[in-house]
């Protein structure tokens, strides 16, 4: 799987158009390329962390501290950091830009991922999450800034789905 370069580099520009100098995730190959250009900023703190449940507090703690940041992660840690979205980060009203890599959908190859992929969106409904498909690259500052103006307004996790037409590179490019 050829993991596009250019697609990063349109999400990691989107980051640093909305000031965020905190980043935590659980790396993951799709997202490989961006936490490199991360991790390579002197302005953006890159956290890595052992299970995605941590993410949640950081990003409520870097809240409480006025440090803008985003929780980077694969849909399933998504579906493994539910009880504290819904028991920290909900309850409280604290606002966490949720950035996840939409394995498991359209065109997925591996088979571990697609049960994942299949009850992403309907989680997100249910627990009422507001989210958006970034399905084009050139989109990604548009829709990060939206979604971080909707969750500090709406002091709630919002969520960008980053798909495969944005991550991946065609085998033929």
């Amino acid at each position: 799987m050829p993991v596009s370069l250019a697609g990063a580099r349109r999400v990691y520009a989107a980051l640093k158009a909305c000031g965020i100098k905190l980043v935590s995730t659980l790396p993951e190959t799709w997202l490989v390329p961006l936490l490199h250009l991360i991790e390579a900023d002197q302005e953006m703190r890159l956290v890595q962390v052992a299970r995605e449940e941590e993410s949640i507090g950081i990003a409520a703690g870097a809240y409480f501290a006025g440090v803008p940041s985003v929780h980077v992660m694969q849909n399933h840690g998504f579906l493994a950091a539910i009880n504290p979205l819904v028991s920290l980060a909900m309850l409280y009203k604290i606002p966490v830009l949720l950035l996840i890599s939409y394995r498991g959908h359209w065109g997925e190859r591996d088979p571990w991922q697609t049960q994942g992929g299949l009850v992403t969106e309907p989680v997100l409904r249910a627990l009422t999450i507001p989210y958006y498909c970034l399905r084009r690259e050139d989109d990604a500052a548009r829709r990060l800034k939206e979604a971080q103006a909707l969750a500090l307004s709406a002091l709630q996790p919002v969520a960008v789905l980053l798909t495969r037409e944005v991550l991946w590179e065609d085998e033929e490019s």
